[in-house]
C-alpha cells in the first residue's frame, strides 16, 4: 500500500523510479538534501518541486500497472 504522508509518497516514487536520492535529485533539479528532507519529513514538496514530482508520478503510471490478466477460455469450445 503507499504512503500517503507527504514524506512516504516522495520516498516512494523515488523508490518506483529506481534512482538514489542524488540521482533523483539532479533528475528534478534540488540538492540531495532536499530530497532527504522531503522524505523524513522536515520539509514537504512544495511550488514548482511539486508540480514536477505530480508530473513524474503521472509519467510513471503505465510503467506501474500490472498486465492485464488473461480472460478465462470458454469451455465447450467448437
Amino acid at each position: 500500500m503507499p504512503e500517503t504522508t507527504p514524506e512516504g509518497w516522495v520516498r516512494n516514487l523515488r523508490e518506483r523510479s529506481g534512482l538514489s536520492q542524488a540521482a533523483f535529485a539532479r533528475r528534478l533539479g534540488v540538492r540531495q538534501q532536499t530530497v532527504s528532507e522531503w522524505e523524513t519529513g522536515r520539509y514537504a514538496p512544495r511550488g514548482a518541486s511539486l508540480t514536477v514530482l505530480r508530473m513524474l508520478e503521472e509519467e510513471m503510471v503505465p510503467y506501474d500497472a500490472s498486465p492485464p490478466a488473461p480472460e478465462p477460455e470458454e469451455e465447450g469450445g467448437p
